[in-house]
Parts: structure tokens; C-alpha cells; sequence
């Protein structure tokens, strides 16, 4: 009896000191408590007490401000601890929007693991801080974006014409300068793109210039090319208060990516879907092979550097990225998500772009060409070679562009290569429509520099016997595009699609000229190690590349 009574008293103080360790550490030692406690604002002590901002339309009740009490709507400003400080200027007020919408995390916690997400099973953890402008992709869908070469060119042009004298911009310009030039005399166009560009903004500045006498006007605002002055739209087009996030976008419609990916239905079908990846849920996600964190954006990094080290028997070649490439790229695709929002929240650039149809890449065929053919084809279309993967054509070539005609180009764009990793653009969902195949057929024309020698003979006018052609495609032209021309080191000659758009003279002529700065050499000159091909034996050949048509 005695020991029970011992039992009882010794397990009823164990209980009651463990329930006051935890209540001690609930309301006296919690890490936001002490934060708080230890700030002092400009009216004294803060009141230390739980914070949250309530979003009934997102059913969200984020506690972050807890910590982040700068943040939070009605506090003084405060100093000291960087959790303290102030939200930065965004285009929405995060207090009627929340922190979660944007930032992930989990909303309702209020210990720093629990509330950014690091913990196991929970699938929607904060997005790095060094990313926080990618949750914009959660709502937003910037429109029209060029790639990077074209965003560039736009802010040289921009700088060049001095338009930082009176504009700010991403923080910059707008700044007094010696004899009162400059000054902010513009509007900051930080956010032009979203709010729009006026389409009489040029005339308007030339009718300000002609009154003024002196200042600014006279100083740092002169005529504009028409060129420049579309390269300073589509720039500002671009400016939506989220500059390194557009950037980052512009880099993946440089890279040829949607070649093989889909997003938000448009793109290739080799590679998986990206239009989520960016809510990819990490406790499903294999990170054997990564190095450092375990989250979502180091995993992005890694497979980016090493596709096939990160995911076994991965076709995604290794393209070579620069670290500041891979940063941007896993910026980007940890924008590509969707914030769980009722349908009157849903901005203009996303309506526009799900229901309307616009795209997100430029309409250019600089942007055209790098957002679908890059990857493949190269940059600046001089062909791509990656280990274990047949030879991509160099389509920029000068020799090929002499003997290709539009039509011919514009047929493969359509149609595709069957069989081949080519696809047929022109003719699956999520393709190209036909006036942006015009224009990337513009944009090849462009790179190459070189127009198409036209010819006056028809399509199909070699005749020739083809035992000999046999016997010469054997012996010249099977060890790089296979004995039956299905193709190795060259492309497959074989292929319908391409036997039945090319004419004679660009089979003729391409084997007779080669290619330059290519492993085609032209066959009308001797080699050292064959020799050179008469016209009538060139004709043979194409005469016997002809029976594959069939």
C-alpha cells in the first residue's frame, strides 16, 4: 500500500513538472517570444503576442508575422534582428494577400521548421529566400517574354537613348545629376508591363521635347530608330516588377528547352511536363545523388549540371550550363507552380494566356528559334553534338540555306522528321502556329546571312540508273548515314518527310558542295582519302536515294 502511494506521488510530480516544462516552453521560452520580447520599437517594449493575417478567400491563416513583425500591417518599424525588418516593395500588399500564397510554408506553425516547411511529409516547404520572386508564378504568367539575347538588346537600347535620366527602373536611374539633368521627372516603369505601354509614348516625348528650351528634354532625349525603339518596348513589355524572375524566364526561352518539354501545354513531348515542377512535392523526389540540401532547388541544380547522375537513363543530354545560367533556370522552375485561388483572383496575364491563347515566349523568331530549336540545332544554329546522341544538322549553315529553299524549311518545321527526334511542329498540340514557323524560317535566313539560289528545273529531274548510285552510296556515304540510310554520324536520308520536300537540286547539290564546318565535305573535290565524284555519279546517287522514297 505504502509503495503505491509512493508510485502515485512520484508519477503525479513527474507529470506536473513535464507539464510545466512544456508550458514554460509554450509561453516563456518559444523562440518568437524571445524575438519579440527583445525589440524595442520607437513607442517602447513591442507587445509580445501571437500575429497572423487571416485570408478567408485562400482559407489562410499565416502566423509568420509572428516573427516577421515588420511585416505585419499596423506595427511600428522596427530595428535589429533581420527577421524584423520591413516587407520590400511588391506590387501586391502582402497583408491582404498573406505570406503562404507567395512564399509556401506552412502557414499556421509558429516554430521556424514547422512554419518554413523543413520538416518530413509536409510537400508545399518555403521557397529558398534567394528565390522568393519565383512565387509570383504562383498567380502570374508573365506574357511575351524574349529571350535573353532580345532582353539585352532591348536594355542597351534603353540605356543608350538615356532613358535612365528621368525613368527609374528595377531600382535604378532617375538620379540628379551636374547642372540639374535628370532628376525623375518620369514615372518609375518598374511595373509598365503589367499596367501596359502607351502606344503614343514616342510622339508624345518628341512633341515635350520641341517645347522645352533646355533641361533634360534638350540633354538626354533625342530621335529614336524605329529598331531601337521596338527593342525599348519589348524590354519594357518585359518589366513587371520582377526583374530577375523575367530574366530567368528569357534564359529558358534561350535554351531550346520546350524542344522537348511541355509547359502549360505548349512545347515537346521527349521530356516531362514542366508546367508544376516548381510544386514538385520533396519527400517524393530521390535525392541519393545530391549534394548539400535536400530540397527542391538543389536537386533542379544538380540535374541541371548532371541529368543522367541524378536520374538514371535520363535523355536530357548535358548542355554545358554556365552556374549563372543553372541559377536562373532553377529560379524559373521553381515559379512554375499554381496558388490554390479562387477564379476572381486570377490575374489578366494568366486569363489572357489559358483562355485567350496568348503565348509566354515573344512572338520573334529570335525567341521562336531559341525557346524550340537551340537545344538541338544550337544557338546560332551551327548544329549540336552530345554524347550517345546522333549529330543535330546545322541548320544556320550557309551551305544548307543556299540549296534550301523557304518551302523546303517550312515543310520540315510542319511536318517533322517521323522517326527522328524532329518533330512535327506544325501539326501537334502544343506546336507552332503557322506564322511563327514563318518567322523562325525569317530568323534562319537571318543567321545564315545567305538567300536560296532558286533553280528553273522541276522538283524531280535526275534520271538515272541506280546500280551504280547503290554501289556509290555504299562505298562514300553509308559509314556516316548507315548502310540503309537510316543514320549514324549524318542525318537519315531515308526519311519520307525529307525525300519527299527536298528537291533533286538540294539532294544534288548538298552532296556535291558538302557543308562547311561540318564532317560533310563537298564530294566535287578530292579528299585524301577519296576521290572526287563526277557530276553524272553524283546524280546516280540521288537517283538511288529516290528509291527509299517509296
Amino acid at each position: 500500500m505504502q509503495a503505491n502511494k509512493h508510485l502515485l506521488l512520484w508519477s503525479s510530480l513527474f507529470t506536473l513538472a513535464l507539464l510545466a516544462i512544456a508550458a514554460a516552453q509554450e509561453n516563456v521560452f518559444k523562440d518568437w517570444r524571445e524575438l519579440q520580447g527583445s525589440t524595442v520599437g520607437p513607442a517602447g517594449p513591442l507587445d509580445v503576442h501571437l500575429r497572423q493575417v487571416v485570408v478567408p478567400t485562400l482559407h489562410a491563416a499565416d502566423r509568420c508575422v509572428t516573427c516577421h513583425v515588420g511585416m505585419a500591417a499596423g506595427e511600428p518599424s522596427v530595428a535589429g534582428h533581420p527577421t524584423l525588418k520591413p516587407h520590400p516593395p511588391v506590387g501586391h500588399d502582402p497583408n491582404t494577400m498573406g505570406c503562404t500564397a507567395c512564399h509556401g510554408g506552412q502557414g499556421r506553425a509558429t516554430e521556424k521548421d514547422d512554419a518554413h516547411g523543413r520538416v518530413e511529409f509536409w510537400p508545399e516547404p518555403m521557397i529558398p529566400a534567394r528565390y522568393a520572386d519565383a512565387g509570383c508564378g504562383g498567380c502570374h504568367t508573365h506574357l511575351a517574354v524574349p529571350a535573353l539575347a532580345e532582353l539585352d538588346r532591348g536594355l542597351a537600347a534603353f540605356e543608350r537613348n538615356d532613358c535612365l535620366a528621368c525613368h527609374k527602373l528595377d531600382g535604378r536611374g532617375g538620379t540628379l545629376r551636374p547642372l540639374g539633368a535628370g532628376g525623375m521627372e518620369g514615372p518609375d516603369l518598374s511595373f509598365v508591363g503589367a499596367r501596359g505601354i502607351q502606344g503614343d509614348w514616342y510622339e508624345k516625348h518628341v512633341a515635350l521635347r520641341a517645347q522645352a528650351s533646355d533641361g533634360p528634354w534638350t540633354s538626354s532625349f533625342g530621335p529614336i530608330a524605329d529598331d531601337e525603339r521596338a527593342a525599348i518596348e519589348t524590354y519594357l513589355r518585359s518589366r513587371v516588377g520582377a526583374p530577375k524572375l523575367v530574366q530567368a524566364k528569357a534564359t529558358f526561352n534561350s535554351l531550346g528547352c520546350r524542344g522537348c518539354h511541355k509547359l502549360a501545354g505548349v512545347g515537346g513531348d521527349d521530356g516531362p511536363d514542366l508546367t508544376l515542377i516548381g510544386a514538385r512535392d520533396p519527400g517524393r523526389i530521390d535525392f541519393t545523388s545530391v549534394k548539400g540540401e535536400h530540397d527542391l532547388a538543389h536537386w533542379l541544380a544538380e540535374h541541371f549540371r548532371s541529368p543522367a547522375s541524378i536520374v538514371p537513363m535520363s535523355q536530357m543530354p548535358m548542355l554545358g550550363l554556365t552556374e549563372p545560367q543553372i541559377d536562373l533556370l532553377v529560379r524559373y522552375m521553381l515559379s512554375l507552380r499554381r496558388t490554390n485561388a479562387p477564379e476572381a483572383w486570377c490575374p489578366k496575364d494568366r486569363v489572357r494566356a489559358e483562355r485567350l491563347g496568348e503565348r509566354e515566349f515573344g512572338g520573334d523568331g529570335a525567341t521562336l528559334y531559341g525557346s524550340f530549336c537551340a537545344a538541338c540545332h544550337g544557338p546560332s544554329g551551327e548544329g549540336m553534338r552530345y554524347p550517345g546522341m546522333t549529330a543535330f544538322p546545322a541548320i544556320g549553315n550557309a551551305d544548307f540555306l543556299a540549296v534550301a529553299s523557304d518551302e523546303f524549311i517550312t515543310r520540315t518545321i510542319t511536318h517533322g522528321r517521323p522517326g527522328r527526334r524532329m518533330a512535327a511542329w506544325g501539326e501537334k498540340d502544343g506546336g507552332l502556329r503557322a506564322s511563327e514557323i514563318a518567322a523562325v524560317v525569317a530568323h534562319l535566313r537571318k543567321l545564315g546571312g545567305v538567300a536560296h539560289e532558286r533553280d528553273a528545273r522541276p522538283a524531280r529531274w535526275i534520271q538515272r540508273e541506280t546500280i551504280s548510285g547503290a554501289a556509290l552510296y555504299a562505298k562514300d556515304c553509308a559509314q556516316c548515314h548507315g548502310k540503309d540510310g537510316e543514320g549514324h554520324e549524318g542525318p537519315a536520308l531515308a526519311s519520307p518527310a525529307l525525300l519527299r520536300a527536298a528537291t533533286d537540286t538540294y539532294l544534288y547539290e548538298t552532296i556535291r558542295r558538302g557543308r562547311r564546318g561540318t564532317t560533310m565535305l563537298g564530294f566535287a573535290q578530292p579528299s585524301t582519302v577519296r576521290p572526287a565524284l563526277s557530276d553524272d555519279e553524283i546524280e546516280s546517287i540521288v537517283a538511288y536515294l529516290r528509291t527509299w522514297e517509296k
